[in-house]
């Protein structure tokens, strides 16, 4: 990886680090779930970032691609698990992390087994072991800690404009002999679950990415495809960004919405749900692998990387 490059990575990071604080001191029980998604976005882009994609705001059961609707009114309770996905991008290029709060104590065991997780994954990054070895680490400790790990949610590769890059890193064991390759950023994020560990598509969606540009008829349409390409290029979006940016009409927007995802121009990411009445909660941090180290991107305030 080029120094420009790796430097960009590393900026993002610390700009993301500066970011989970600010959304730990704002997340707490009786906050506005909207304007704490807004305030986190605004944070980012006071400190020379750009938002990577949504603040995801995924409460108890949803385990990811939960963000607010304009003006939606959700307010933080003591006894929800909420967890919170963080991504910060210079230039397009990545940094990625999570954490889940509770602050009923209720569920502290559930937090602290992603937690272990992921440290117990980034600890065994230096001696280079396999994908399969990592997904066997991560699924090790969350089923001793007496939890299930989300058998259909990965780690991922980062590349420019590009958030879910190849390859996925799973959090079960399985038989894959790849290795991460030296010079490439990286998320491992553990997810575990008090249901049965899989996560499904909910009805409701309001984050999207683009797929394709193409040719499109409806003005409204139009509209949006232009605003997406200048602004978020592959990155995810929300809706909400598009009502508070455009100055559109909740119709306009809904049918432009629509008509270009019926084109597949864009794709929608629906909430991803484990059994109702379960609790999943989620650690993440991603990182820069080199040949005789890795360098992790998030780093807490007493500078140690989360993770290690």
């Amino acid at each position: 990886m080029e120094k420009e490059i790796s430097a960009k990575y590393v900026t993002a990071g610390l700009i993301l680090s500066e970011a989970k604080n600010f959304a730990k001191k704002i997340l707490v029980p009786g906050a506005d779930i909207f304007e704490c998604a807004e305030k986190i976005e605004e944070f980012i882009l006071k400190k020379g970032g750009k938002p990577a994609f949504p603040v995801n705001l995924s409460f108890n059961e949803n385990a990811a691609h939960q963000t607010p609707d304009w003006n939606e009114k959700i307010v933080l309770r003591k006894d929800d698990v909420l967890k919170v996905d963080i991504g910060v991008h210079i230039e397009g290029y990545i940094a990625d992390c999570a954490f889940t709060v509770n602050y009923s104590e209720k569920y502290g065991k559930l937090i602290e087994a992603a937690e272990q997780a992921l440290s117990n994954a980034f600890s065994i990054l230096p001696n280079n072991p396999t994908i399969g070895e990592i997904g066997g680490r991560i699924e090790k400790i969350i089923l001793e800690m007496g939890f299930k790990p989300v058998d259909n949610l990965t780690g991922h590769g980062l590349e420019q404009y590009l958030q879910h890059a190849p390859p996925s890193i799973p959090n079960i064991e399985n038989r894959s002999k790849a290795r991460l390759e030296n010079g490439r950023a990286y998320a491992i994020e553990p997810f575990v679950s008090t249901g049965d560990g899989h996560v499904r598509e909910g009805a409701k969606a309001n984050i999207f990415c683009l797929q394709e540009i193409k040719a499109i008829r409806n003005v409204h349409s139009r509209k949006i495809l232009g605003h997406v390409v200048e602004n978020y290029k592959t990155l995810p979006f929300a809706e909400r960004w598009l009502q508070r940016e455009l100055k559109m009409s909740n119709f306009e927007l809904k049918v432009g919405l629509k008509q270009l995802m019926h084109e597949k121009i864009i794709k929608a990411y629906p909430i991803l749900h484990d059994l109702h009445g379960s609790y999943v909660a989620q650690a993440e941090n991603s990182f820069i692998k080199m040949e005789k180290q890795i360098i992790p991107l998030v780093v807490e305030n007493d500078g140690k990387a989360k993770g290690t």
